[in-house]
Parts: structure tokens; C-alpha cells; sequence
């Protein structure tokens, strides 16, 4: 018997789909003439028999009523020409490892050996270059990489014995310039005055050089993905350029400067100025007022955390239950960018360990993101880039594959659509979780706790990710930075959820944090003062990872746990029980130091205040450019439709890339998981209505509950462009809204917010920008009395030249009966229709903040009584795109009643309402509105006495992105 056996599995005609798929792409985008394409699984394994192949060729390579298997050779013919691709060495293949656990349970014996990789054959007239182009097109060597034809003798990686970690000898007496030129050639993510820090610490201190795993540990530990050093500097100046909006600026900032002096008192001294301040300002304001009260706060929290009760019914009665609901907006704007498929994925796996890691058990999942226009053609791709259309198709398949496998419902999702994310694509996962308050038990860890490693192993995947994600986009970086690129395992996270979900497990832990950025030295070193880490006993997925990877390799789908010594053994008997492995590999000390073990040696032995100083506190002068009035964004209409007919304009602003149907995204991923989702993400009968946001129900594990979660989103491009400043404020009124239309309370609402901007780069108007929008969003929070309570900041969107638009989402989040939750879709026809506009000052150009407040009340309680019977947002595509979308869902027709400016058609007037009235408008009393029209039987929209039939919208809507 050959050592290596290998299999070819193809699908045969009829459900070969993603073959078929495959040719239309390179047809599609690279314009050649290939008349047939065949695509095959091919596998090898190593340590079984022939007749246990012979199974796991039956029930595990392949499905025999679909596939067609071929034994050790495949060849299509001479004319057609093959090649395969593989993962790169290190990198995670789920395909491999999920058919070698499966042959192990087939035959109850040791796990063999599996290797996987895609075999493509084509057939055309395809010349060399051709070739080579098709194969560059399908192997991003971030990830992959040309694999051999031929068998191997064995599937055993040869392993070689790592060197022992070097001491970095004389850095302590390296000159300045002997200095920097070192820091040049080690690629650290922190700066040249944070090495001579380190060096004066290693030089005063330590009296010692440093290990080369030292310097990478402190490196990872201030990167920017873990400490938010940019969002630390400290801002020495801040200058508002005068003009026709500065006044309004400039009051924004002296009422962060009063709400400082309100929070802080006394102490104020002590508190830098930062983005990081402005950007917590207003929850920390509300909080000190005593409005936040459903706040849970620990030392240990990754996630938002409020704390709520749950109505659940049983056979013996209904009773209350308080419960604590977490949720978490995550990015992976560099990794998506360069990896599609693996960043996205690992985005949403990011997203779901922050509540996880908080025993919280996730059941809702939003995901969104920026693109460039995907329908560019491949020839216009920059050099050093994926082609846009890659990395949509990419990350969506990577970010549903996860949530999909994972058990998560997806509820939402929507991708932006600006040029400036070609510099850098933006992919945001948020997710919501819950579990009863009871299951989380929170410590202080103590001397002698023990810390476990639980779940998958350590890998080269994800090394230097954390500072990988602070660093600007080069066009080196699809070359350099593969290793920064995580491979997601699903399944792994799966299991985990189901052992955190376990009452007695979930109250052996005192303390939990997930591997997101940083790998070990952050994970488990944020745990504790005082740690001792033994690195030998890092479960590893192969041998020959030196201590420095072991320290830093940021490996998906693992937990960092401290438990009491006592409970040691049945915590690992209860992740055996879940397959998962655990693993103690620290303890907790008394000394206030991080000590790194490996192979005997002490690599890493570093001071707990040191470290906690995140290096040098950087400084930074602010320049805010005030927008100007006249080329306001919100109340402009598009070119081109301000001088066609109207009833032309109304189609032709559906297939508008900003405003065109992204159902075909949208159904990727599944939004019925778990039997908890009240909306799903397109209403009406023919399912063509977009909601305005996700509702779930609470995830009880007895009986059954009407209290469920909801969350949005806001943010618009053009709005940000134009003034960071309102577009921040704009950002968090939209997503309040948006919850508004759902029927929930927005008064009692807590927000997340996502922060994306250029590469700051020390000038003082690129500060401006984020510094004007933090400033936008703070007073948003103060006026509408709604905190954010959470968030992330990505400050790296720039590539070369290119910079992404001003960026700051606002996720909200609010509690509510799934019996009361609205829907966007038109439900009957003879309904009266009305238009809401979002009241604005006209001087400030900001909403008029005591009528939004009313405004947004009345409109979630008129939902909740049913007098609103379905209620669409005005964002992108204005008052018509809302009408348009209302009718699709159910196919009811609608009639414009009298004549209606472009303005207020076209304009995105971001924070109205378009309300279909149960009966009447007497529910609308006390409120600016005006009734635009009226549902009718004939499924078209009537507007300037021209009738446009609902199906021809339709595909107008849908045509722009069917692709």
C-alpha cells in the first residue's frame, strides 16, 4: 500500500455550480475565450487502510448521487490545461481538517492525515500569458500558492528544531541613530521614540538587553488594534477654522470642554485631551448624571453590557429573569483588504468572542461594509490591489461561510458604496449576545489561579496581526503580510459557545478574555498583574514555532481562562465533553511581571507598570475645517436626475449604485438560525422590502419570551465627505431612526460606534477630521440622551495616496416586544401616506434636537399601537427609494398625490419618515408632515400622471448588482 493514497471528486453535470460559476467569472473579467471549465477536490491521506479509504471515499470525500470520484490519477485530455492551488504551509484548510475528524468517527480510530487542494482544468483557446493570467487571477498569494501535480511520498511537514530565542545584544548602548536603524529594519508598528523608551526602560530598569520576543511583545502589546495609541494622543492644540459653520463647531467643542469639567472635577488635570475622550465623553457625561442605569460595568468586559429583565413563560407560569445582553462591532479592514475570504470571516469570529468571552451566548449577528464600485473592470485595478469585485465576492462568502457554519443569524446586511474605499476596503461585523446574569460570575484572579487555554491550536496564521491592522496599505502588502491573515475554524467557536452556554461551567470562571489581536502575551497577559506562562505547553497545530510565535501568533477560535485551582479538573472534563481542548499554561503570581517561559529559558520578563504606560504618550496639533453650507450633501440631488423627467428620474435614481438591491448579498447568509429572528431581512410577500433593522428574540434556554433585541445601523458616505462633523451626528440620528421605524423606544437605546479614518500621518487636518466627527457624535449622545457605550477605531485607511472617506458608524441597540416590532413593507391598499422630515436647524444645518427626540417617540409609539402600519427611513435615494422599496415587498401600488419638489424626492433628507397610515392622519397631530399619496390595487407608482408598473422598478432596482 502507497503511503499516500489520493482522491479526485468532482460534481457532476447539473451540480457542478460553483464550476460554472467560475467560468462565467473569467469570462466575465478577464475577457477570454474558455469553452468549458471543470473543477475538482483532490485529497490525500495518510494512515488508512484501503478498505477504510474506500469508506471515506463513499462517505466523506464525496456524496456518490452528485459527485463523480476518480483514484489516484485524473487527466481531462491533451487539450485542456490544469493546475492546482493549496493553501500556503501554516495557513488553517478547514476542507482537510473537516474530512480527517470525520474519517476518525467513520473509523473509531487514530485521525489520519488529511491535504486538500482545487484542480482546475480549462478548455479554449488559452495562450501562455492567458495561463498565467487566469492563474494570478485565482491564487492570492496572501493565502495560497500553485500547488504540485505530483504525489508525495508523506503528508508529515518537516519539522526543524527552532533556534533558541536571541538576546538583542548592545541594544541598550545603541547610539540614536544606531536606533532608528534598527527600528527601520524590524518593521515594528510602534514608533522610533517608543524603542527609545524601551531601550532607557531595558537600560535603567532591567539594567539587561532585551529578547528579540521582548521587543516583539511590547511591539504587539502597543500596537494600535490593542492599546488605540492614536486615539491616546494627546491633542495639544485644536484650532477651528473660521467660516459659515465654525460657530457650530466651536460650540460642540466648548461643550466638550464644560462636559470634562462636569465629569471629571477636580481630576481634570490629569485627563488628557484625546480622541479617545471625546469619543467616551458622552457616556461617561450621562453616567455621571445618572442615565445610564441599566450600565454593567467589570474590569473584564470586551463588549457592551446592559443589563435587562426577561418575561419567560413556562408550563408552571411566567416569572422575570434579569439578564445581561452584550454586543460588539469588530473590524478587519486590513486583513479583508488583502485576504478577502479569511479577513471577513475571521471579522465576524472576532466579533462573536467579545461577548463570547463575557458568557454571553450569541444569537444576532449585522455585518457592513465599504466598498469601491465591485463592477470595476479587472483592467482598472490598481497595482498592488485585488480586484474590487474579489473582494466583495470574497469577504461575503467568507463572513456567511462563518456565521452560516457558526449558528449564527445574520439579520442584516449592507454594503456602502464610495470610491474612497478603494483605498481600503471597510468590513464591520457587530454582534449581540445574552445569557442570565446569574451565569457570570466575575473575580479578581488570585495568586495561584490557574489560567487554561481552551479551544484551537496555535499556528503561524494571525502573527503580527494586531500590528499588521495599524499599519497604512502598500502596495507591497499582499506580498509581505500573508502571515497576518487568520483562517477562521467555525466549528472550534461553536463548541466553545455550547460549553460557555453551560450554567456550571460559565460560574467556574472568574475571569475571560478571547484571542482577538495580540495572541498570548495579550490574551492571557491582560488577565493578571502577575503572570508565569510556560509556553511549552501551548497546544500547537505543528511543531517547529519558535517562542516568539507562540507569544504572538493571534490563532482564531481560542480562550483565555482563569479558573480557581480546585476547579481545574472538571472544567477540562467538561470542554473533553465538547471536544475541545484545554489546557492550563499559567498561573497567577504575586509579582506585578509578565514572565514568558520557553524550553527552560525566561524570554520574556517584563514589568507589569511598564508595560501598562502603552509606550510614549504622542502628541498632536488639531485643525477643524468647517464644510461649506452651500454644497450641504443632505439636501443635494443627484446629478442627472435634476433635469430628466420626473417620472424618469424616479426609475433611474433605483439604479443608482448607492440605492440598487443587494438581495443577491443579502442571501448569503442565513438569517433564520436559531428560530429567534422576528423580521427577517426582506418583508412582504415576495420578500423585496428591505427592514430597517434586525429584531431577535432572547435566546432563554426554557420556555418562551416576547422580549427581544434589535439593532441598526447609520452612516452616509456623502454626508462625511462633506462635513465629517454632521455626518457623525447625522450617523447616530439615522441609526436612532432606524430603531424608531422598528417600534422601539429610542430614549432607552444604547449605541456602539465604529471609528475609520486616513492614516493621521501628524498633520493637523487629517486629525481634524476624526476630531470633528467624535465631536459631531458627542453631542448627538448628549442631545438625544443616548450613550455609546462601546466602539472600535481603525486608523489606518489610507494606501499610498488614497484615503477612505471620514468614517463613524453608529450601531443602536435597543430592547423591545417581538410582538411590537414594525416592518417597512406597504401592508394594505386605501392607505393614507405621509412624509415626516427630520426637523433641522436651519442655521446649524444639525437636526433641532428636542423635535427629534419627539419626533422619534411618537413615531416608535404610533408603530407599537399599530395606528403606523409600516414605516421606511429616508437615507440614500430620498423619499422616492423609500416609497419604491415600501411597495416592492408586497407588490401594492402607490399614487403621488399633487406635485413634489426633487428636493424632498431625490435628496438624501437622512432621519424622515415615509409613514402608510392605519386610518386617517389625526395619529400625526402635533407633527410637521404632509400626505404625499396613497397605497393603491394597480402594482405600479403614479407620479407626474405617468404610471410605472412595480415589476419594471423592480428589475431597475435589482439590475445594477445582479451580477
Amino acid at each position: 500500500m502507497p503511503k499516500v493514497i489520493r482522491v479526485f471528486v468532482e460534481k457532476k453535470e447539473g451540480f457542478d455550480v460553483e464550476a460554472r460559476q467560475l467560468l462565467s467569472d473569467l469570462r466575465d473579467n478577464l475577457g477570454l475565450n474558455i469553452k468549458s471549465l471543470r473543477l475538482l477536490n483532490r485529497y490525500d491521506v495518510e494512515g488508512l487502510t484501503p478498505e477504510e479509504f474506500k469508506r471515506a471515499c463513499d462517505n466523506v470525500f464525496s456524496e456518490p448521487n452528485v459527485d463523480n470520484v476518480y483514484y489516484e490519477t485524473f487527466h481531462p485530455g491533451e487539450s485542456w490545461r490544469i493546475f492546482a492551488v493549496e493553501y500556503l504551509p501554516g495557513q488553517y484548510d478547514q476542507r482537510a481538517d473537516s474530512a480527517a475528524q470525520c474519517i476518525q468517527l467513520l473509523t473509531q480510530g487514530e485521525q489520519p492525515k488529511v491535504a486538500s487542494a482545487r484542480v482546475i482544468c480549462l478548455l479554449g483557446s488559452i495562450s501562455d500569458g492567458d495561463f498565467e493570467k487566469i492563474k494570478s487571477y485565482i491564487v492570492n498569494p496572501v493565502e495560497s500558492r500553485i500547488a504540485s501535480m505530483d504525489k508525495p511520498e508523506t503528508l508529515d511537514m518537516p519539522v526543524v528544531r527552532p533556534e533558541s530565542v536571541k538576546t538583542v545584544t548592545g541594544f541598550i548602548d545603541m547610539t540614536q541613530q544606531q536606533l532608528e536603524t534598527y527600528w527601520a529594519s524590524m518593521g515594528f508598528a510602534m514608533s522610533s521614540a517608543d524603542l527609545a523608551f524601551c531601550q532607557s526602560y531595558f537600560r535603567d530598569v532591567e539594567k539587561r538587553d532585551p529578547s528579540i520576543t521582548e521587543l516583539k511583545v511590547i511591539d504587539t502589546y502597543w500596537s494600535d488594534h490593542c492599546r488605540h495609541t492614536t486615539f491616546l494622543t494627546r491633542l495639544k492644540h485644536i484650532e477651528i477654522v473660521k467660516g459659515a459653520l465654525s460657530e457650530v463647531i466651536e460650540s460642540a467643542l466648548s461643550e466638550y470642554y464644560q462636559a470634562r469639567q462636569e465629569v471629571y472635577q477636580d481630576k481634570i488635570g490629569q485627563k488628557d485631551i484625546t480622541l479617545m475622550d471625546m469619543a467616551v465623553m458622552g457616556m461617561k457625561l450621562l453616567k455621571k448624571r445618572g442615565l445610564i442605569p441599566d450600565l454593567d460595568e467589570s474590569g473584564e468586559i470586551n463588549a457592551c453590557s446592559i443589563e435587562v429583565p426577561v418575561e419567560i413563560k413556562t408550563a408552571d407560569g411566567v416569572y422575570t429573569e434579569k439578564w445581561l445582553v452584550q454586543f460588539k462591532n469588530e473590524t478587519h479592514n486590513h486583513p479583508t483588504e488583502i485576504e478577502p475570504f479569511g479577513g471577513a470571516a475571521t471579522c465576524l469570529g472576532g466579533a462573536i468572542r467579545d461577548p463570547l468571552s463575557g458568557r454571553a451566548y450569541g444569537y444576532q449577528a449585522m455585518r457592513v461594509t465599504g466598498s469601491g464600485d465591485p463592477r470595476t473592470p479587472l483592467a482598472e485595478t490598481l497595482p498592488g490591489k485585488l480586484p474590487t469585485r474579489k473582494i466583495t465576492t470574497g469577504a461575503a462568502a467568507g463572513y456567511s461561510s462563518y456565521g452560516n457554519q457558526i449558528g449564527l443569524a445574520t439579520g442584516q446586511v449592507a454594503e456602502l458604496y464610495d470610491p474612497g474605499y478603494v483605498a481600503k476596503r471597510l468590513e464591520i461585523g457587530a454582534v449581540i449576545g445574552a445569557s442570565p446574569k446569574d451565569n457570570v460570575i466575575r473575580e479578581i484572579p488570585q495568586p495561584g489561579d490557574v489560567v487554561v487555554l481552551l479551544g484551537g491550536r496555535t499556528g503561524r496564521d494571525g502573527c503580527g496581526g494586531a500590528t499588521g491592522s495599524s499599519k497604512a496599505h502598500t502596495s507591497e502588502s499582499i506580498d509581505t503580510c500573508g502571515a497576518e491573515v487568520q483562517k477562521g475554524n467555525p466549528p472550534t467557536e461553536r463548541k466553545i459557545q455550547r460549553l460557555f452556554r453551560n450554567p456550571e461551567v460559565s460560574r467556574m470562571i472568574r475571569r475571560c478574555n478571547d484571542f482577538g489581536a495580540g495572541g498570548v502575551c495579550v490574551a492571557i497577559g491582560e488577565l493578571a498583574d502577575g503572570l508565569k506562562i510556560n509556553l511549552d505547553n501551548v497546544p500547537k497545530k505543528y511543531e517547529g514555532l519558535d517562542g516568539t510565535e507562540l507569544a504572538i501568533s493571534e490563532s482564531q477560535e481560542r480562550m483565555a481562562v482563569v479558573l480557581a485551582q480546585k476547579d481545574l479538573d472538571a472544567f477540562i472534563a467538561a470542554a473533553a465533553e465538547e471536544n475541545l481542548e484545554a489546557t492550563p499554561v499559567a498561573s497567577v503570581t504575586r509579582e506585578a511581571r509578565l514572565r514568558m517561559e520557553w524550553r527552560g529559558d525566561v524570554i520574556v520578563d517584563l514589568s507589569r507598570d511598564f508595560l501598562n504606560t502603552n509606550g510614549v504618550t504622542q502628541t498632536a496639533d488639531v485643525r477643524i475645517i468647517p464644510p461649506n453650507p452651500s454644497a450641504e450633501y443632505r439636501n443635494t440631488v443627484p446629478a442627472g436626475l435634476a433635469v430628466i423627467p420626473i417620472a424618469d428620474a424616479f426609475s433611474e435614481n433605483l439604479g443608482r449604485l448607492e440605492v440598487a438591491c443587494q438581495k443577491g448579498l443579502v442571501e448569503r447568509f442565513d438569517a433564520s438560525i436559531g428560530a429567534s429572528t422576528v423580521n427577517m431581512p426582506f418583508a412582504g410577500v415576495y420578500q423585496l422590502t428591505p427592514e430597517e433593522g434586525m429584531a431577535a428574540k432572547l435566546p432563554v434556554l426554557e420556555g418562551e419570551t416576547d422580549n427581544a433585541t434589535a439593532m441598526t445601523f447609520g452612516f452616509i458616505p456623502g454626508i462625511s465627505r462633506w462635513s465629517p462633523f454632521h455626518g457623525a451626528a447625522f450617523a447616530v440620528v439615522l441609526s436612532l431612526a432606524k430603531l424608531a421605524a422598528m417600534g422601539v423606544d429610542t430614549s432607552r437605546a444604547r449605541l456602539t460606534f465604529q471609528e475609520y479614518f486616513e492614516k493621521l500621518r501628524n498633520h493637523p487636518e487629517r486629525w481634524g477630521k476624526p476630531a470633528a466627527a467624535l465631536l459631531g457624535a458627542f453631542i448627538a449622545q448628549k442631545e438625544m440622551g443616548v450613550p455609546s457605550i462601546g466602539g472600535k477605531d481603525s486608523m489606518s485607511g489610507s494606501f499610498n495616496e488614497l484615503d477612505v472617506p471620514p468614517t463613524l458608524v453608529s450601531f443602536a441597540v435597543g430592547t423591545t416586544k417581538a410582538s411590537e416590532v414594525g416592518t417597512a413593507a406597504f401592508q394594505k391598499t386605501g392607505s393614507l401616506v405621509g412624509f415626516l422630515p427630520l426637523p433641522v436647524d436651519s442655521k446649524t444645518l444639525l437636526p433641532d434636537w428636542k423635535a427629534t427626540k419627539g419626533l422619534f417617540a411618537k413615531i416608535s409609539s404610533l408603530v407599537k399601537s399599530g395606528e403606523i402600519l409600516s414605516v421606511s427611513v429616508v437615507r440614500e435615494g430620498g423619499l422616492a427609494a423609500a416609497v419604491a422599496r415600501m411597495c416592492f415587498g408586497n407588490k401594492i401600488g402607490f399614487a403621488f398625490h399633487g406635485d413634489i419638489e426633487r428636493s424632498t424626492l431625490f435628496a438624501p433628507l437622512v432621519g424622515s419618515f415615509v409613514v402608510e397610515l392605519k386610518e386617517g392622519d389625526g395619529c400625526l397631530s402635533g407633527l410637521q408632515y404632509s400626505l404625499i399619496g396613497s397605497t393603491i390595487e394597480d402594482p405600479a407608482v403614479i407620479i407626474d400622471n405617468c404610471e410605472l408598473p412595480l415589476d419594471n422598478l423592480i428589475a431597475k432596482w435589482m439590475e445594477p448588482l445582479e451580477s
